[in-house]
Protein backbone atom coordinates (compact mmCIF):
# COMPACT_ATOMS: atom_id res chain seq x y z
CA UNK A 1 0.00 0.00 0.00
CA UNK A 2 3.06 2.62 1.05
CA UNK A 3 4.22 1.54 -2.71
CA UNK A 4 1.17 2.50 -4.34
CA UNK A 5 0.58 5.78 -2.58
CA UNK A 6 4.51 7.31 -2.93
CA UNK A 7 4.05 6.29 -6.86
CA UNK A 8 0.64 7.90 -7.22
CA UNK A 9 1.57 10.77 -5.41
CA UNK A 10 5.25 10.72 -7.48
CA UNK A 11 2.87 10.91 -10.82
CA UNK A 12 0.38 13.58 -9.32
CA UNK A 13 1.98 16.92 -11.19
CA UNK A 14 3.16 19.21 -8.51
CA UNK A 15 1.01 22.53 -7.68
CA UNK A 16 4.33 24.43 -6.78
CA UNK A 17 5.29 27.32 -9.14
CA UNK A 18 8.03 26.79 -11.29
CA UNK A 19 11.78 27.81 -10.42
CA UNK A 20 12.13 31.06 -12.42
CA UNK A 21 13.52 34.60 -11.30
CA UNK A 22 9.54 35.62 -12.14
CA UNK A 23 7.27 32.81 -10.55
CA UNK A 24 9.69 32.76 -7.53
CA UNK A 25 9.52 36.53 -7.19
CA UNK A 26 13.35 37.00 -6.73
CA UNK A 27 12.90 39.41 -9.80
CA UNK A 28 14.90 43.20 -9.08
CA UNK A 29 12.67 45.60 -7.52
CA UNK A 30 12.76 49.16 -6.33
CA UNK A 31 11.51 49.86 -3.05
CA UNK A 32 10.99 53.62 -2.41
CA UNK A 33 11.99 54.97 1.21
CA UNK A 34 9.77 56.77 2.16
CA UNK A 35 10.91 59.54 5.19
CA UNK A 36 9.56 62.43 5.94
CA UNK A 37 11.63 64.64 3.79
CA UNK A 38 10.77 62.81 0.77
CA UNK A 39 7.13 63.02 1.76
CA UNK A 40 6.68 66.62 2.37
CA UNK A 41 8.71 67.47 0.01
CA UNK A 42 6.35 65.45 -2.52
CA UNK A 43 3.21 66.91 -0.94
CA UNK A 44 4.45 70.39 -1.64
CA UNK A 45 5.75 69.93 -4.84
CA UNK A 46 2.11 68.34 -6.36
CA UNK A 47 0.06 70.59 -4.29
CA UNK A 48 1.85 73.98 -5.78
CA UNK A 49 1.61 72.06 -9.33
CA UNK A 50 -1.80 71.87 -8.83
CA UNK A 51 -2.08 75.04 -7.53
CA UNK A 52 -0.75 77.31 -10.60
CA UNK A 53 -2.20 75.16 -13.31
CA UNK A 54 -5.82 75.30 -11.41
CA UNK A 55 -5.12 79.19 -11.51
CA UNK A 56 -4.32 79.23 -14.91
CA UNK A 57 -7.40 77.56 -16.03
CA UNK A 58 -9.56 79.40 -14.20
CA UNK A 59 -8.10 82.98 -15.20
CA UNK A 60 -7.93 80.99 -18.88
CA UNK A 61 -11.87 79.97 -18.81
CA UNK A 62 -12.13 83.68 -17.61
CA UNK A 63 -10.65 85.41 -20.44
CA UNK A 64 -13.15 83.33 -22.76
CA UNK A 65 -15.87 85.66 -23.91
CA UNK A 66 -19.71 84.37 -23.94
CA UNK A 67 -23.30 85.78 -24.75
CA UNK A 68 -25.92 83.68 -23.88
CA UNK A 69 -29.23 84.88 -25.23
CA UNK A 70 -32.86 83.71 -24.23
CA UNK A 71 -35.18 83.17 -26.68
CA UNK A 72 -37.78 80.91 -25.10
CA UNK A 73 -39.69 83.79 -24.27
CA UNK A 74 -39.06 85.96 -27.23
CA UNK A 75 -40.09 83.32 -29.28
CA UNK A 76 -43.69 82.67 -27.33
CA UNK A 77 -45.99 83.19 -30.05
CA UNK A 78 -43.96 80.47 -32.19
CA UNK A 79 -43.75 77.73 -28.98
CA UNK A 80 -47.24 78.22 -28.56
CA UNK A 81 -48.07 77.28 -32.41
CA UNK A 82 -45.86 74.34 -32.05
CA UNK A 83 -47.18 72.84 -28.97
CA UNK A 84 -49.76 71.80 -31.27
CA UNK A 85 -48.68 68.73 -33.45
CA UNK A 86 -51.48 69.46 -36.10
CA UNK A 87 -49.43 72.83 -36.95
CA UNK A 88 -45.90 70.39 -37.79
CA UNK A 89 -46.12 71.85 -41.05
CA UNK A 90 -46.65 75.50 -40.19
CA UNK A 91 -43.47 77.88 -40.36
CA UNK A 92 -43.10 80.15 -37.57
CA UNK A 93 -40.33 82.31 -37.35
CA UNK A 94 -38.58 84.85 -34.84
CA UNK A 95 -35.87 87.45 -34.54
CA UNK A 96 -33.56 88.41 -31.45
CA UNK A 97 -31.12 91.30 -31.74
CA UNK A 98 -27.87 91.44 -30.18
CA UNK A 99 -24.77 94.07 -29.84
CA UNK A 100 -21.22 92.65 -28.96
CA UNK A 101 -19.91 95.61 -27.17
CA UNK A 102 -16.03 93.97 -28.22
CA UNK A 103 -14.75 91.99 -30.83
CA UNK A 104 -14.83 88.14 -30.65
CA UNK A 105 -11.34 87.46 -32.01
CA UNK A 106 -10.52 83.74 -32.99
CA UNK A 107 -12.94 80.37 -33.65
CA UNK A 108 -16.18 81.68 -32.54
CA UNK A 109 -18.73 78.82 -32.18
CA UNK A 110 -22.57 78.80 -32.13
CA UNK A 111 -24.02 76.65 -30.00
CA UNK A 112 -28.04 75.81 -29.08
CA UNK A 113 -28.66 75.12 -25.35
CA UNK A 114 -31.37 73.14 -23.83
CA UNK A 115 -32.39 73.32 -20.26
CA UNK A 116 -34.47 70.79 -18.22
CA UNK A 117 -34.58 68.60 -21.15
CA UNK A 118 -33.50 64.76 -19.39
CA UNK A 119 -31.69 62.35 -21.80
CA UNK A 120 -30.08 60.66 -19.20
CA UNK A 121 -33.63 58.19 -18.77
CA UNK A 122 -33.15 54.76 -19.48
CA UNK A 123 -35.64 53.92 -21.99
CA UNK A 124 -34.86 57.30 -23.96
CA UNK A 125 -30.81 56.37 -23.73
CA UNK A 126 -31.68 52.79 -25.20
CA UNK A 127 -33.88 54.12 -27.84
CA UNK A 128 -31.88 53.74 -30.75
CA UNK A 129 -30.30 51.38 -33.32
CA UNK A 130 -26.70 51.30 -33.49
CA UNK A 131 -26.63 48.68 -36.40
CA UNK A 132 -28.99 50.65 -38.23
CA UNK A 133 -26.79 53.68 -38.08
CA UNK A 134 -24.08 51.83 -39.26
CA UNK A 135 -26.12 51.32 -42.56
CA UNK A 136 -26.81 47.68 -42.01
CA UNK A 137 -29.60 46.04 -43.47
CA UNK A 138 -31.61 45.60 -39.88
CA UNK A 139 -34.42 43.99 -38.41
CA UNK A 140 -35.72 47.05 -36.19
CA UNK A 141 -38.37 45.52 -34.65
CA UNK A 142 -36.48 43.44 -32.99
CA UNK A 143 -34.15 46.69 -31.41
CA UNK A 144 -34.80 49.26 -28.72
CA UNK A 145 -36.82 51.76 -30.86
CA UNK A 146 -40.23 51.12 -29.64
CA UNK A 147 -42.16 53.14 -30.12
CA UNK A 148 -40.60 54.77 -32.88
CA UNK A 149 -40.12 51.50 -35.49
CA UNK A 150 -42.21 51.86 -38.04
CA UNK A 151 -45.53 53.73 -38.79
CA UNK A 152 -49.14 51.54 -38.29
CA UNK A 153 -48.89 50.96 -42.19
CA UNK A 154 -45.40 48.77 -41.66
CA UNK A 155 -43.20 51.73 -43.30
CA UNK A 156 -39.77 51.59 -40.93
CA UNK A 157 -38.29 54.69 -39.83
CA UNK A 158 -34.91 55.93 -40.59
CA UNK A 159 -33.27 56.44 -38.02
CA UNK A 160 -35.66 55.11 -35.55
CA UNK A 161 -35.88 55.50 -31.91
CA UNK A 162 -36.52 58.12 -29.82
CA UNK A 163 -33.52 59.85 -29.65
CA UNK A 164 -33.60 60.51 -33.03
CA UNK A 165 -37.00 61.06 -33.20
CA UNK A 166 -36.70 64.43 -30.08
CA UNK A 167 -33.79 65.29 -32.34
CA UNK A 168 -32.93 69.56 -32.11
CA UNK A 169 -34.35 71.10 -35.77
CA UNK A 170 -34.45 75.20 -34.66
CA UNK A 171 -32.76 76.64 -37.83
CA UNK A 172 -30.36 79.44 -36.65
CA UNK A 173 -29.20 81.67 -39.05
CA UNK A 174 -26.93 84.84 -37.93
CA UNK A 175 -26.88 88.64 -39.60
CA UNK A 176 -24.53 91.34 -39.08
CA UNK A 177 -25.31 94.81 -39.48
CA UNK A 178 -22.37 96.88 -41.55
CA UNK A 179 -24.92 100.26 -40.78
CA UNK A 180 -28.19 100.86 -39.69
CA UNK A 181 -29.92 99.74 -43.18
CA UNK A 182 -27.35 97.24 -44.55
CA UNK A 183 -27.10 93.30 -43.02
CA UNK A 184 -24.94 90.31 -44.36
CA UNK A 185 -25.56 87.28 -43.58
CA UNK A 186 -22.59 85.61 -41.19
CA UNK A 187 -21.01 82.48 -43.17
CA UNK A 188 -21.50 79.44 -41.06
CA UNK A 189 -20.00 76.13 -41.21
CA UNK A 190 -22.15 73.38 -40.64
CA UNK A 191 -19.68 70.38 -41.00
CA UNK A 192 -16.56 69.13 -39.30
CA UNK A 193 -18.40 70.13 -36.03
CA UNK A 194 -18.72 66.08 -34.95
CA UNK A 195 -16.37 63.87 -33.00
CA UNK A 196 -13.74 62.15 -35.58
CA UNK A 197 -14.73 58.77 -34.11
CA UNK A 198 -18.29 59.48 -34.40
CA UNK A 199 -18.21 60.34 -38.20
CA UNK A 200 -15.70 57.79 -39.31
CA UNK A 201 -16.58 54.91 -37.16
CA UNK A 202 -20.12 54.93 -35.77
CA UNK A 203 -22.00 56.42 -38.74
CA UNK A 204 -22.34 54.87 -41.97
CA UNK A 205 -25.07 55.91 -44.74
CA UNK A 206 -26.54 52.60 -46.36
CA UNK A 207 -24.84 51.76 -50.12
CA UNK A 208 -26.90 52.11 -52.96
CA UNK A 209 -25.85 54.21 -56.25
CA UNK A 210 -27.53 57.10 -54.14
CA UNK A 211 -29.02 57.99 -51.23
CA UNK A 212 -32.51 58.71 -52.24
CA UNK A 213 -32.82 54.63 -52.87
CA UNK A 214 -31.00 53.81 -50.04
CA UNK A 215 -33.32 55.02 -47.97
CA UNK A 216 -36.11 53.94 -50.08
CA UNK A 217 -38.53 52.01 -48.29
CA UNK A 218 -37.95 53.93 -45.16
CA UNK A 219 -39.60 57.19 -43.82
CA UNK A 220 -38.91 60.38 -41.24
CA UNK A 221 -39.55 60.00 -38.19
CA UNK A 222 -43.12 61.50 -36.91
CA UNK A 223 -41.17 64.77 -35.11
CA UNK A 224 -39.17 65.51 -38.65
CA UNK A 225 -39.39 67.88 -41.20
CA UNK A 226 -37.30 65.98 -44.06
CA UNK A 227 -36.17 62.37 -44.27
CA UNK A 228 -33.03 62.01 -43.66
CA UNK A 229 -31.32 61.90 -47.57
CA UNK A 230 -32.64 65.91 -47.49
CA UNK A 231 -31.23 67.05 -43.90
CA UNK A 232 -28.71 69.13 -45.95
CA UNK A 233 -29.78 70.13 -49.52
CA UNK A 234 -26.36 72.37 -50.24
CA UNK A 235 -24.28 69.21 -49.15
CA UNK A 236 -24.97 65.89 -50.43
CA UNK A 237 -22.17 64.63 -48.06
CA UNK A 238 -23.91 66.28 -44.83
CA UNK A 239 -27.09 63.87 -45.54
CA UNK A 240 -28.36 60.44 -44.01
CA UNK A 241 -26.77 59.67 -40.83
CA UNK A 242 -23.62 61.14 -41.59
CA UNK A 243 -25.21 64.45 -41.16
CA UNK A 244 -23.61 66.29 -38.37
CA UNK A 245 -26.44 67.44 -36.58
CA UNK A 246 -28.25 64.03 -35.72
CA UNK A 247 -24.23 63.13 -35.08
CA UNK A 248 -24.09 65.27 -32.27
CA UNK A 249 -27.42 64.80 -31.13
CA UNK A 250 -26.86 60.99 -30.48
CA UNK A 251 -24.63 61.67 -28.27
CA UNK A 252 -26.76 62.00 -25.39
CA UNK A 253 -25.93 63.97 -22.46
CA UNK A 254 -26.53 62.98 -18.52
CA UNK A 255 -27.36 66.36 -16.91
CA UNK A 256 -30.56 68.17 -18.01
CA UNK A 257 -28.72 71.17 -18.83
CA UNK A 258 -26.19 71.08 -21.70
CA UNK A 259 -25.35 72.46 -24.89
CA UNK A 260 -24.51 71.11 -28.30
CA UNK A 261 -22.26 72.77 -30.84
CA UNK A 262 -24.70 73.91 -33.83
CA UNK A 263 -22.24 75.99 -35.78
CA UNK A 264 -18.74 77.10 -36.34
CA UNK A 265 -17.96 80.98 -37.94
CA UNK A 266 -16.27 80.84 -41.09
CA UNK A 267 -13.17 83.20 -40.91
CA UNK A 268 -13.60 84.62 -44.81
CA UNK A 269 -14.40 88.29 -45.81
CA UNK A 270 -15.19 90.46 -42.76
CA UNK A 271 -15.19 87.72 -40.15
CA UNK A 272 -11.74 86.32 -40.98
CA UNK A 273 -10.45 87.16 -37.64
CA UNK A 274 -13.60 86.42 -35.87
CA UNK A 275 -17.32 88.76 -35.37
CA UNK A 276 -16.36 92.69 -35.10
CA UNK A 277 -18.41 93.91 -32.89
CA UNK A 278 -21.53 95.32 -33.34
CA UNK A 279 -24.63 94.84 -33.99
CA UNK A 280 -26.13 91.11 -34.88
CA UNK A 281 -29.59 89.77 -35.47
CA UNK A 282 -29.86 85.87 -35.07
CA UNK A 283 -32.91 84.40 -37.33
CA UNK A 284 -34.68 81.44 -35.73
CA UNK A 285 -37.51 79.09 -37.54
CA UNK A 286 -38.77 77.76 -34.64
CA UNK A 287 -39.74 74.15 -34.80
CA UNK A 288 -38.50 72.59 -31.45
CA UNK A 289 -41.15 73.03 -28.62
CA UNK A 290 -39.82 72.95 -24.79
CA UNK A 291 -42.87 73.97 -22.98
CA UNK A 292 -44.63 70.79 -22.39
CA UNK A 293 -41.66 69.56 -20.13
CA UNK A 294 -41.14 73.51 -19.08
CA UNK A 295 -37.65 74.16 -20.76
CA UNK A 296 -35.62 76.92 -21.79
CA UNK A 297 -33.65 77.28 -25.19
CA UNK A 298 -30.86 79.57 -25.55
CA UNK A 299 -28.38 80.19 -28.31
CA UNK A 300 -25.02 80.46 -27.20
CA UNK A 301 -21.89 82.39 -29.16
CA UNK A 302 -18.82 82.17 -27.38
CA UNK A 303 -14.92 81.94 -28.20
CA UNK A 304 -12.24 79.37 -27.03
CA UNK A 305 -9.19 79.33 -25.34
CA UNK A 306 -6.08 76.55 -25.10
CA UNK A 307 -8.23 74.44 -22.36
CA UNK A 308 -11.59 74.78 -23.77
CA UNK A 309 -14.79 76.86 -23.23
CA UNK A 310 -15.76 78.65 -20.65
CA UNK A 311 -16.04 75.84 -17.58
CA UNK A 312 -14.60 76.91 -14.12
CA UNK A 313 -14.91 73.11 -12.76
CA UNK A 314 -11.71 71.83 -13.77
CA UNK A 315 -9.82 75.17 -12.63
CA UNK A 316 -11.85 74.72 -9.24
CA UNK A 317 -10.98 70.95 -8.99
CA UNK A 318 -7.16 71.45 -9.51
CA UNK A 319 -7.02 74.63 -7.05
CA UNK A 320 -8.84 72.55 -4.44
CA UNK A 321 -7.15 68.88 -4.91
CA UNK A 322 -3.73 71.71 -4.55
CA UNK A 323 -4.90 73.91 -1.19
CA UNK A 324 -5.82 70.41 0.19
CA UNK A 325 -2.46 68.86 -0.62
CA UNK A 326 -0.36 71.88 0.41
CA UNK A 327 -2.46 72.13 3.82
CA UNK A 328 -2.09 68.18 4.38
CA UNK A 329 1.56 68.67 3.45
CA UNK A 330 1.74 71.59 6.89
CA UNK A 331 -0.29 69.54 9.05
CA UNK A 332 2.21 66.31 8.82
CA UNK A 333 5.18 68.58 8.89
CA UNK A 334 4.32 70.17 12.32
CA UNK A 335 3.09 66.17 13.27
CA UNK A 336 6.38 65.48 12.36
CA UNK A 337 8.61 68.03 13.99
CA UNK A 338 6.47 67.60 17.23
CA UNK A 339 7.51 63.96 17.56
CA UNK A 340 10.32 64.52 16.64
CA UNK A 341 10.98 66.72 19.71
CA UNK A 342 9.11 64.91 22.09
CA UNK A 343 11.69 61.85 20.60
CA UNK A 344 15.07 64.21 21.29
CA UNK A 345 13.66 64.85 24.70
CA UNK A 346 13.14 61.48 26.06
CA UNK A 347 16.73 60.41 24.27
CA UNK A 348 17.89 62.76 26.46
Amino acid sequence: MENKNSQGAQERPSRCPDNSAFKQQKLPAWKPKLTAPTVLSSLFIIGLFCLLMGICLILSARSVKEIQINYSDICLNCSKLRENSSNWDKECNCSVHVTLQENMLGDVFIYYRLQNFYQNHRRYVLSRSDSQLLGEDVNIQNSNCAPFTTYPNGTPMAPCGAIANSMFNDSIQLSYYLNSYTAIQVPLLKTGNSWWSDKNVKFRNPTSYNLSSAFAGTTRPPYWQKPAYLLDEEDERNNGYLNDDLIIWMRVSAFPTFRNLYRRVSHTNQFADGLPAGNYTFHIAYNFPVTKFKGKKQVVLSTVTWCGGSNLFLGIAYTVSGAVTVLAGFIITAIHLKLRKKKTYFQR
